[in-house]
């Protein structure tokens, strides 16, 4: 039973990643590894109910009345529908979606086998698609953030754009997982996307050659005027160390300020986001992690932090999600530093991955609400930047950054 409830704590954007697997989230969403040997930290412990049934074995005694009409319409499923033979599993997962689909919480979700594995690649390394964060909680696949270089961005896509074709397919009614599986492919082929975007009023088409995509997680440099900038693309298993390294080395050039990008971080591990926020906050609450019953864990900075002293302002966007808030919102409460840009996304829950016994897949079940230090809870809202600055479709294509601007004038100017 330890084994089979073995827990992937995650704060996840999204719901999957057009990789070979779908978070962060954020629609990472990305590597989901078993964590517990590799973090040091010891994983919360949230209210835990007792199973309603063995591991093998029918409906308990106690539930056979309950679960008489689901039976009931199994059978009559396999008795009368026209086309046979029906397929068992097919049938067995599809029960799995709708019942915690009725939760009415988009976070809260069955993966199958295959989702499940595609999931547990996309934070932690390479895979295969067009490269872009992705949003399967709604009618239709949505893009979150074209990841940097991408096939994605390289073709045009946008963040907020809404697939409603692949392939010249109608995605109307489609399961967004389901799309985002048809998106996925091997390196070399081409996927053309339909896409409906604000603001445009006919659909747009992209003709997209999928590759091999590298999920980048820290970059850094120095810019003028003695200015470091660094940019996190995701919170996954190696962007502590990453970051560390690229702090280290723009430190040891004595900055008078540093950037933080967030833009279009869709998120990632819960753990890595209080790893990343200690790096610039020396102490005290970085988030608080809230259950149903009450209860509350508490994740505090941990000493070391290689930046908690330098003039520090943070860049965020639409795209900014879920543990991108949590170091961002850290960051905002203290007055650590200011934010810059447009205010972000709004996911303030946390989800557990559990895997199904027999690699049956696995379910992510909303555990937990997230607060700042201040007790703000972000879930629909996002966090309001101090100086909001907006960057346009035209600064994009001009390759101009007003927001970058503003931020390096902030620090030379405070």
């Amino acid at each position: 039973m330890q084994n089979k409830l073995l827990r992937f704590i995650l704060i996840l954007f999204v719901a999957g990643v057009l990789v070979v697997g779908s978070f962060g989230g954020g629609f990472v969403a990305g590597q989901f590894l078993p964590l517990a040997p590799k973090i040091g930290l010891p994983l919360p412990q949230p209210p835990t109910a007792t199973p309603l049934s063995p591991s093998t074995g029918g409906t308990p005694e106690e539930l056979q009345t309950l679960f008489a009409p689901f039976w009931e319409s199994w059978q009559l499923a396999h008795q009368y529908y026209v086309d046979q033979p029906l397929d068992d599993v097919q049938l067995m997962r599809g029960a799995i979606r709708g019942m915690l689909a009725s939760l009415g919480d988009k976070h809260t979700s069955y993966m199958d086998p295959q989702e499940y594995s595609d999931a547990t690649i996309s934070i932690s390394g390479e895979y295969e698609g067009i490269g872009a964060w992705v949003d399967t909680g709604g009618d239709y696949l949505t893009i979150v953030s074209p990841m940097p270089a991408s096939p994605a961005e390289q073709a045009g896509l946008k963040t907020g754009d809404t697939i409603i074709a692949i392939d010249g397919e109608d995605m109307t009614g489609v399961p967004p997982e389901v799309a985002r599986l048809k998106v996925l492919g091997p390196a070399g082929s081409t996927v053309i996307l339909t896409i409906r975007r604000a603001g445009v009023e006919l659909p747009l088409e992209f003709s997209i050659t999928r590759a091999t995509i590298s999920v980048p997680s820290v970059e850094g440099k120095m810019l003028d005027g003695g200015i470091a900038y660094v940019q996190i693309f995701t919170f996954g298993d190696k962007t502590t160390p990453e970051l560390k390294r690229v702090l280290t080395e723009l430190m040891a050039q004595n900055p008078q300020g540093m950037i933080v990008d967030l833009r279009n971080n869709g998120g990632g591990y819960l753990v890595t986001a209080i790893e990343v926020a200690s790096q610039f906050i020396g102490e005290g609450v970085i988030m608080y992690e809230q259950y149903g019953n009450g209860t509350r864990e508490t994740y505090s900075a941990q000493p070391g932090g290689l930046a908690t002293n330098i003039p520090l302002v943070v860049l965020v966007n639409g795209g900014t999600a879920s543990a991108s808030e949590i170091v961002a919102g850290a960051i905002q409460d203290y007055g650590r530093g200011k934010l810059v840009g447009v205010i972000t996304y709004g996911k303030g829950s946390v989800q557990n991955w559990l895997p199904l016994a027999n690699d049956q897949g696995a379910v992510t079940v909303t555990i937990a609400k997230w607060l700042t230090p201040k007790e703000r809870h972000i879930q629909g809202i996002g966090l309001t930047p101090d100086v909001v600055v907006k960057r346009t479709d035209e600064d994009s294509a001009a390759d101009r950054d007003p927001q970058l601007d503003a931020a390096i004038q902030l620090l030379l100017n405070p």
